[in-house]
């Protein structure tokens, strides 16, 4: 099942796609209980928003990008947060920062919480899953360093816009096997499987719902594989995951941004 949501006008839906030119409208939101409508809206009326509003997102490591950034393999899953004001949908424009002196891509495959719960035991984190969605975890390098050595992590990877996420939400996925690229401006930069992850989804869900009461809409981002690299204004990534589809989102300045 594709679930979307997406503005019409001034109106915000979420939609179940019923072919690849249109949407069944949903009553409310799906996290919890898809409600399906009589109301078909066609996809050329539709503008894809983020498929998740205002969300919380937890983040997480790959085996091949702990290798290439010369850390060691964890043995405990090393967690981040962005803030919801990270999050933006397909389309919309990545700012690259004053402050910005590497920003890279990140591809991450993001599992969105679709029944909420506290110690949710491995056996029962599928239940918990409602679908998942691409993600491209935005850091600025010399910043998270930084932070890092100070032990905290927050501004390198929390600056607005951060977080594109979309095009959709996929339900139904063998999370264990999945192909997932970043491509910058048409090139294949990242190529891997979520086989490759450090932490599988599994494991991620329930561990941190040991300590944080999972919500729906939450979103887990789960890692980058290797590849990762800067981006500059003016350049367009996209972030592909199989069984999802094509995340994409252009790359402009804050002075650009500010004069729009």
């Amino acid at each position: 099942m594709i679930i979307a949501r997406y503005a019409i006008g001034s109106e915000t839906h979420y939609g179940q796609q019923i072919s690849p030119s249109q949407w069944r409208r949903l009553s409310g939101v799906p996290f919890e209980g898809v409600v399906p409508t009589d109301h078909i809206d066609n996809h050329s009326d539709v503008r894809l928003m983020c498929p998740v509003e205002r969300p919380r997102i937890f983040g997480f490591n790959y085996a091949a990008h702990a290798q290439e950034t010369g850390h060691a393999l964890p043995t405990r899953a090393a967690t981040f947060m962005k803030p919801d004001s990270a999050a933006i949908g397909p389309g919309e424009p990545i700012v690259y920062p004053a402050e910005g002196q590497r920003v890279d891509f990140e591809c991450e495959l993001a599992v969105i919480i679709g029944k909420g719960g506290r110690r949710i035991a491995p056996a029962d984190v599928d239940q918990h899953i409602f679908g998942f969605t691409c993600a491209n975890d935005v850091s600025e390098r010399p910043i998270q360093f930084a932070e890092m050595a100070a032990g905290c992590l927050l501004i390198g990877k929390g600056f607005d816009s951060f977080c594109p996420l979309g095009p959709v939400i996929a339900t139904g996925l063998n999370h264990r096997n999945l192909a997932i690229a970043t491509r910058l401006n048409g090139q294949v930069r990242q190529s891997s499987n979520t086989s490759d992850l450090v932490f599988d989804v599994t494991h991620l869900v329930s561990y941190i719902s040991q300590a944080i009461t999972l919500r729906p809409g939450d979103v887990i981002i789960t890692g980058t594989p290797q590849g990762i690299g800067p981006m500059l204004p003016g350049d367009v990534v996209e972030v592909e995951i199989e069984g999802i589809g094509v995340l994409q989102n252009p790359v402009v300045s804050e002075a650009q941004w500010l004069a729009r």
